[in-house]
């Protein structure tokens, strides 16, 4: 290392992004993802042993992939080696496996290879690492915000563990804020900031368990305001939002208001109004709620509130599931909006709610029994017991239909399925009518 090269990293470790100083060496000093590198977790163990084989790291960005792969870098005797998929060729990959052969031959020392967004990398770049992959030329670490069964070769995923990172709990984002505003060495300790509660509860919950989100709203609040009369930077609720520039929603989503927004979220779909719904959708998605979460509520609202009106609405309401799930933020806004506007719009029915309701208030309050002609008879024997005995096969008569009784005896007469008046429900409605006066 050269004299430019020495004073390069020297000021990198003190003019570098808050996030990247802070950025944990060892296992010890890493926040959460406990399920995978708690002590007693695979993950945590062949790291401790120097024992790692090829592992994918997929979750959403500031959840810690790189971090994690640093980490190794610090506590392995193989060499570390690093590229970004989006800007490496053929050339730095030719380099790369050049390396490693050379470690394993000369020095059998292994390689871990860390590709950051190995998603990003076409078929034929990922097909190039396969046989090293293989006979052990390099280890790869590769990091993905992308669902890796997806985006990642099958070959190199069957010759991979995956380990799952998730978002970071509010508990964490807080403790890495804490860390960030009074560690003297890699933090912003030397400018004698405090936080404000409130300020802390908003930035870790608004930051959606992005850490470098929330580090980087930190550092800029400490960097652009002015100290008070105590001598102290003190970062205010005002601060923190104007810093990760985003207006403080009274929306907590473990608080009244949380529910009271989903309430009114849902209500509005149920009563019709897509101008409300998409407004409370939109209020949601600022404050960070789960997209997951809106996509369950959206189905629910096409089953119960929708149903037969309208059969399409769950089959809209569960892709766009599906596709917010494969897509995340922030595209998954456009897709949960046109669920949200289909719902919304669609002509509504309860009849399948009041019907399970119904019948499953019956079945608790009375005993009844199947009906000797409805029952099993596909086994020997099942005749002698007058199981099946005149039962009549719909599909023989016109219309696939023949009147005979299907209740319990006790409860021949109940009606549970109450077709309604709105959209396909009016055709189901006539339909049945029709059948019974035949």
């Amino acid at each position: 290392m050269d004299l430019f090269e020495y004073m390069r990293e020297q000021k990198k470790e003190t003019e570098s992004p808050l996030a990247s100083r802070l950025r944990p060496t060892t296992l010890d000093e890493m926040v959460g993802q406990q399920h995978i590198i708690g002590k007693d977790k695979l993950l945590y163990r062949a790291i401790k042993a120097d024992k790692l084989s090829s592992i994918i790291l997929y979750g959403p960005p500031g959840t810690g992939k790189t971090t994690l792969a640093k980490v190794i870098a610090n506590s392995t005797s193989a060499e570390f080696l690093q590229m970004n998929a989006t800007s490496a060729g053929k050339k730095d990959m030719e380099d790369v496996i050049a390396k490693a052969k050379n470690n394993m031959g000369m020095f059998g020392k292994k390689t871990i290879l860390f590709i950051d967004e190995i998603h990003r990398f076409n078929k034929g770049q990922q097909d190039y690492l396969l046989p090293f992959v293989e006979d052990g030329t390099i280890i790869l670490i590769g990091a993905t915000t992308e669902n890796p069964y997806f985006e990642v070769n099958g070959a190199l995923l069957s010759r991979s563990i995956i380990f799952e990172l998730k978002s970071l709990e509010k508990e964490d984002i807080k403790t890495l804020i804490l860390r960030a505003v009074n560690d003297t060495q890699k933090g912003m300790g030397a400018y004698h900031a405090v936080i404000d509660e409130d300020a802390l509860d908003f930035l870790a919950d608004i930051s959606n368990g992005d850490a470098r989100a929330a580090l980087t709203a930190v550092e800029l609040g400490i960097l652009t305001t002015e100290r008070s009369g105590d001598g102290l930077i003190h970062i205010t609720l005002s601060v923190a939002s104007e810093c990760i520039q985003k207006r403080v929603v009274k929306y907590d989503k473990s608080g009244d208001n949380h529910y009271d927004t989903v309430s009114a979220f849902i209500k509005s779909m149920r009563g019709s109004d897509p101008d409300a719904a998409v407004y409370y959708l939109a209020r949601m998605l600022y404050a960070g709620e789960d997209i997951k979460f809106i996509a369950r509520r959206i189905m629910i609202c096409a089953s119960e509130d929708v149903s037969n009106a309208d059969p399409m609405a769950l089959v809209v309401a569960t892709s766009a599931a599906q596709a917010v799930e494969r897509i995340g933020m922030p595209e998954a806004q456009i897709i949960l909006s046109q669920a949200v506007l289909y719902v919304a719009t669609a002509p509504k029915s309860n009849s399948a709610t009041n019907a399970i309701f119904g019948a499953m208030e019956n079945v608790k309050s009375q005993k009844t029994s199947v009906p000797a002609h409805l029952q099993d008879a596909h086994y020997k024997g099942s005749k002698n017991l007058g199981h099946g005995i005149g039962y009549k096969y719909a599909h023989d008569y016109p219309h696939h239909y023949v009147k005979q009784q299907y209740l319990p005896e006790e409860i021949k007469d109940a009606r549970f399925y109450e077709p309604g008046d709105m959209g396909q429900e009016k055709e189901i409605k006539r339909w049945m009518e029709y059948l019974k006066k035949g």
